[in-house]
């Protein structure tokens, strides 16, 4: 029997330092694991006289620095991490991570091996260092989900619980891979919507500037020449009132401007308050136009991340509790949380899913069969599927339709102005042929 030396954590992440005897290192580990500790430096302390177990929490004495000494030379962790790690990286790098990650451990490739090759290729900084912090923890001992909850701000709960049940069931490179899939399918559907508001976005602001520019910059010209070539004579209607539009932007434009900033941040300060942003989440869900999408995108991905932290081995109300801290909307953050409380007592999904009005009734119609039939996690992702295509759907739909109606605003608009400057023109002209004839 071998003496090893360890320093480790409790579950309060106190450290703590002490002694074990044991036939190897991994027996060693086993131990400090046993007495329910996280080892974070293990090393064989040569030759007999070992001390003395230290007490939880106390300190014990620094050991003497002694050339060849098993602790100095083994692994030492830095629970603390920097603070540029406390950002968080970009899905995409976190999604090619984890596919590359589930493919090598696929391939037969031990764990450690697979993030030490990883490690190499890897250009993000960020992620760079994580690797390397979870390397060490792994080697000291730790499990891969132990050491990736040292960075939350790059592995979630989801992220960790789902390698957690991978690990407990003995399938990590599946759970990698459903991961990778469930993030490349959230990343498109992101950027979808991203992509589909970029050109209404930009004909709005178009139409603003332009209309801005017309008002402050050509009117004011035209007021002139309508002035100096009629000699007061009365104007059209339109014209009257399209001059006056432009003399009250160029007096109140300071006032625009802060009534915007001011607006914006009346709107922030109360999407901060936990009333005023579950009435946002509210209106988000009950906007005209964007409403179906925001319902349909919000149902894909509960279900999608519900259906694979179950098919994962995750427990169903850790998993629930999970998917209500990631939905991104309070209404549906509640409604789950009603679904935890009745699956907690006992019940099914299906009363409180029915009662939220969030979820359309085809999605608790398959949940409740699938509650029936024991293929929730299978019922579910075939909902994100088909929920995955109705955002397609309603994407396309919404672009088509909020593509032509900004054109006509803008038409509109700019071709207002237009004849409101040319009617008068049309009297100049005639009176100056009148004049020459």
């Amino acid at each position: 029997m071998a003496t090893f030396q360890y320093i480790a954590k409790d579950a309060s992440g106190q450290e703590t330092r002490g002694v074990v005897e044991a036939g190897d290192r991994a027996g060693a580990i086993a131990s400090v694991r046993a007495m329910g500790l996280i080892p974070t430096a293990l090393g064989e302390v040569k030759g007999g006289g070992a001390p003395a177990p230290a007490k939880k929490g106390a300190k014990a004495p620094a050991p003497a620095k002694k050339k060849g000494s098993a602790l100095n030379k083994d692994i030492k962790i830095n629970i603390k991490m920097p603070k540029f790690l406390q950002g968080k990286i970009k899905t995409p790098v976190l999604t090619q991570f984890t596919r590359q990650l589930a493919t090598l451990v696929n391939a037969g490739l031990p764990l450690m091996r697979g993030i030490d090759v990883l490690k190499r290729q890897m250009k993000d900084p960020q992620m760079l260092d994580a690797l390397g912090g979870i390397s060490e923890n792994i080697a000291a001992g730790g499990t891969f989900s132990e050491a990736l909850t040292l960075y939350p701000k790059i592995f979630d709960k989801l992220y960790v619980n789902m390698v957690k049940a991978g690990e407990a069931g003995g399938v990590l490179e599946v759970v990698l891979g459903r991961l990778a899939e469930f993030a490349e399918k959230s990343e498109k559907i992101k950027n979808k919507v991203k992509g589909a508001m970029i050109y209404p976005i930009v004909v709005l602001f178009a139409a603003v500037g332009i209309t801005g520019f017309l008002l402050v910059a050509v009117i004011p010209k035209f007021k002139q020449v309508f002035a100096d070539m009629l000699g007061g004579a009365s104007l059209p209607a339109i014209t009257e009132a399209v001059i006056q539009a432009s003399e009250w932007v160029q007096h109140n434009g300071l006032t625009i401007v802060v009534a915007v900033v001011a607006l914006t941040v009346i709107k922030k300060v109360i999407g901060k308050t936990e009333k005023g942003a579950y009435l946002y989440d509210v209106l988000a869900l009950k906007m005209p136009v964007t409403g179906t999408l925001v319902q349909r995108t919000a149902v894909s991905r509960v279900t999608r991340t519900l259906g694979t932290l179950l098919s994962s081995g995750v427990p169903i109300l850790q998993s629930l509790v999970i998917v209500r801290d990631t939905t991104g909307n309070r209404v549906v953050s509640k409604a789950l949380q009603d679904v935890h409380d009745a699956v907690k007592e006992g019940e099914g999904m299906t009363g409180p899913l029915s009662q939220c009005k969030v979820f359309p009734p085809m999605v608790v119609s398959m949940v409740e069969v699938g509650e029936e039939t024991g293929a929730l996690a299978d019922m579910l992702t075939r909902i994100a599927n088909t929920y995955d295509d109705e955002v397609d759907n309603a994407v396309a739909g919404m672009t088509a339709a909020i593509e032509p109606a900004l054109i006509i605003v803008l038409a509109v608009v700019v071709g207002t102005i237009v004849i409101a400057m040319f009617l008068p023109m049309i009297k100049i002209i005639s009176s100056v042929s009148g004049a020459g004839a």
